[in-house]
C-alpha cells in the first residue's frame, strides 16, 4: 500500500490557537526580542533570558489547545488503513492528541511537553515543572543534579537529534506521497525533506498560505486554509490511489537523475543536508 508521509509545520496548529513563528501574524514578527527566550546559547547565559522563557511557557496557548480539522483527518487516514507517518517540526502534540499512535509520528525538533536537564539529561514532565514555577521558583533546577532545566526542544543554536533525523530521512525515502502541510520550507533540515522525497520518486504536495522554496517541485500547490484542504485531500488519498489525490499533475519523477538533482533547492550549509 501506498506510504503517506506528512512534514507538518506551525500553520497546521493555527487553527488550535498556537501561533506560528514567521507568518504574516508570526510570534518572531511581532516580537523579534522573544526569539531569544528560544536561543540556546541565550537561555544558558542569562538567569534573566530563563525567568521569561519560564513565564512564557507557563501561559503557552499550547496546554489549552485541542487538535483540530487538520490533526482529526491525519488521524483518521491511518485508521482507514492507509500507512501514515508524521515527520512534525511542531512541539505541541496534537498529532498524537488527536488519535495518531506516537510512534507513528517524528518530533523534529522535540516535545514542549517534558522537560530536560542540560546537566545530567534527566527527563521529566513539563507540567511538574511548570507547576514549580507556579509555586515561585522563577528558574527551577533539575531536582536530580540541579542543572538547568530547558524543555525537550530544539532551541535555536542546537542541532537535531541525529537518530531522530535519520528516521525522518528514511520515512521521506520510503514514501510514495510526500505532503508538507503548513509548513514554509525554509528551515532547515527539515525542509530538505521535501527534495529528498522528489528524489526518491515521491509524489509532493504542498498545503501552505505562503508560496515555498519547492513549490515548483509540486505536483500540486493548495493556497486554501489548512482546517478544510487537508481533510478533503486525505479523504481522497483514503478512498483510492494517490492519483486521485493529484489533479493537473506532472507524471512521477524518476529518482536519482541529475534533472531531478538540478531542480532540487539544497541548504546553504552542507551539514545541515541530509545524505539522500
Amino acid at each position: 500500500m501506498t506510504l503517506v508521509a506528512i512534514l507538518s509545520g506551525a500553520g497546521i496548529s493555527t487553527d488550535s490557537g498556537i501561533p506560528d513563528y514567521r507568518g504574516p501574524q508570526g510570534l518572531w514578527r511581532k516580537d523579534p526580542e522573544a526569539e531569544k527566550l528560544v536561543t540556546y546559547d541565550f537561555y544558558m547565559s542569562d538567569p534573566e533570558i530563563r525567568r521569561r522563557s519560564w513565564q512564557m511557557r507557563r501561559t503557552s496557548a499550547t496546554w489549552a489547545a485541542e487538535p483540530n480539522a487538520a490533526h482529526r483527518a491525519v488521524a483518521a487516514l491511518e485508521r482507514s488503513g492507509t500507512p501514515v507517518r508524521v515527520i512534525t517540526q511542531n512541539v505541541d502534540g496534537l498529532h498524537q492528541l488527536a488519535g495518531l499512535p506516537a510512534r507513528k509520528v517524528v518530533e523534529l525538533h522535540g516535545t514542549a511537553r517534558e522537560v530536560t536537564c542540560t546537566r545530567c539529561h534527566a527527563r521529566s514532565a513539563m507540567a511538574d515543572a511548570l507547576a514549580r514555577v507556579e509555586a515561585g521558583e522563577t528558574d527551577p533546577p533539575c531536582t536530580v543534579c540541579g542543572g538547568i532545566l530547558k524543555p525537550a526542544t530544539v532551541m535555536f543554536g542546537e542541532r537535531l537529534d541525529s537518530r531522530v533525523l535519520a528516521e525522518a530521512v528514511a520515512i521521506t525515502k520510503a514514501a510514495e506521497v510526500f505532503i508538507a502541510v503548513g509548513t514554509t520550507l525554509q528551515v532547515q533540515p527539515a525542509a530538505s525533506l521535501a527534495g529528498i522525497a522528489v528524489e526518491h520518486g515521491a509524489r509532493l504536495l504542498v498545503v501552505n498560505a505562503e508560496p515555498t522554496p519547492y513549490d515548483e517541485l509540486a505536483e500540486q500547490t493548495v493556497r486554501e486554509p489548512i482546517g478544510s484542504a487537508l481533510p478533503a485531500l486525505l479523504e481522497r488519498l483514503a478512498a483510492g490511489s494517490a492519483q486521485t489525490a493529484v489533479r493537473d499533475g506532472r507524471p512521477r519523477a524518476r529518482p536519482g537523475t541529475p534533472a531531478d538533482r538540478r531542480a532540487v533547492p539544497r541548504p546553504a550549509d552542507p551539514q545541515a543536508w541530509p545524505s539522500p
